[in-house]
């Protein structure tokens, strides 16, 4: 099967104790957008997320990772733009 990872999202949080418990909420609010749950539906697998300090910003980025058949990857880059990709 020909597949991609992809970083469809990523976010910013400010420089605090517990990055992930900070994270908990911004992911759980994209994954009840369309675009989450497009996502969702559609990746191989689960997503996951990683995060690590942003260099341009005072804290963490967060993003979040998907695995796509590349159709899926076409289609999802023709209706959202490739603004949050990486």
């Amino acid at each position: 099967m020909d597949e991609i990872e992809v970083i469809p999202t990523f976010f910013r949080i400010g420089d605090v104790d517990d990055p992930d418990i900070y994270a908990a909420h911004p992911i759980w609010e994209w994954e009840q957008t369309d675009q989450g749950r497009w996502c969702r539906d559609h990746c191989l697998g689960t997503m996951t997320y990683t995060i690590g300090m942003d260099p341009t910003y005072m804290g963490y980025r967060v993003n979040i990772h998907a695995k796509f058949r590349r159709q899926d990857y076409t289609y999802f880059l023709l209706k959202w733009g490739k603004k949050n990709v990486n």
